[in-house]
């Protein structure tokens, strides 16, 4: 019986459930398969990186849903969706991206709409909705902590996560509601093997009226993805990027420096510990390889027992 990799639901022979496919468009009764094979994808992809307002490590490409004609179309313009193909250099990141992002959710953090869909050959594409755009033109003001800090693609690694909470009390509306949510997305990184959260990783975008983090994005377990990890976050907490404690990440982070409530502190400290089960099960049903699913049962494990 086929898993559909919109929802993780059973789905009999199908490729995808209904429900999945009422997540993407309310009239989508079927998603035909990408068009191109995983090397055509990655090809296009370099051919189209000049073209991109998005960069990055990974291998990307802008698209838009066409109902009609019931599959992801890679656009130049006007895109409302990314896809990220299989990366031959590390093996099953939409597996690994896409499951992080459900566990995101689980823990209280906003993500944008994402999934995976089925490229010509059967091997699986991560897509992600984009929440910088409005309608099919119209573009959100959104500003990655890079260009807010004054840092290139070359330096987002030279900074601090003190340095970063000085830039949401500088930029965001409400600093200290932006704070919590930095906090919980901190805790949740490193539990999750995150340690690649450079400042290009993290946003703001004005909407509503304010200014505020952005939907979080780029979530993926990198401490199973990579051989022989060095490091457990990506920018320096209380000087360090390794052996971090309890009283680093909770007394030191949450209380000190970011001066949250101990209510509010507590609080997302209970809501992520209470998500290991969910996260368990997440792993258990999705689309890693067995071996990639152990990896990340054990390091949520060790990363748990630092909270005793």
């Amino acid at each position: 019986m086929n898993r559909c990799p919109l929802t993780y639901e059973l789905c009999g022979g199908q490729k995808y459930s209904a429900n999945g496919l009422k997540l993407l468009s309310p009239k989508l009764k079927e998603l035909n398969d990408l068009e191109l094979t995983q090397e055509e994808l990655l090809q296009e992809s370099a051919a189209r990186a000049i073209k991109l307002s998005i960069q990055g490590v990974q291998p990307k490409l802008s698209a838009k849903l066409n109902i009609a004609e019931r599959k992801f179309e890679i656009v130049d313009k006007f895109g409302t969706y990314i896809l990220k193909p299989q990366n031959p250099a590390f093996p099953l990141m939409p597996e690994n991206e896409d499951l992080t992002m459900r566990m995101a959710e689980t823990a209280g953090i906003d993500v944008p709409l994402h999934g995976m869909v089925y490229s010509r050959e059967g091997a699986l594409t991560y897509f992600i909705k984009r929440f910088d755009r409005c309608g099919k033109t119209k573009k959100r003001a959104v500003e990655d902590f890079a260009q807010l800090a004054g840092k290139s693609r070359n330096t987002k690694y030279d900074y601090s996560m003190e340095k970063v909470a000085v830039l949401i009390n500088k930029y965001c509306t409400f600093p200290v509601l932006e704070k919590l949510k930095l906090y919980r997305l901190t805790l949740f990184n490193y539990l999750t093997g995150n340690e690649d959260m450079h400042l290009k990783n993290y946003s703001i975008i004005n909407r509503d009226d304010k200014v505020e983090l952005s939907p979080a994005y780029d979530l993926l377990n990198t401490t199973i993805a990579i051989k022989n990890p060095k490091e457990e976050i990506a920018l320096p907490l209380n000087g360090k990027k390794n052996n971090l404690t309890k009283k680093d990440l909770i007394e030191y982070w949450g209380n000190d420096r970011l001066g949250l409530p101990e209510k509010s502190i507590q609080q997302v400290y209970d809501q992520i510990i209470s998500s290991f089960k969910k996260w368990n099960d997440l792993i258990e049903i999705s689309f890693l390889s067995a071996e990639m699913k152990q990896k990340y049962f054990e390091l949520l494990e060790k990363r748990k027992r630092i909270f005793g």
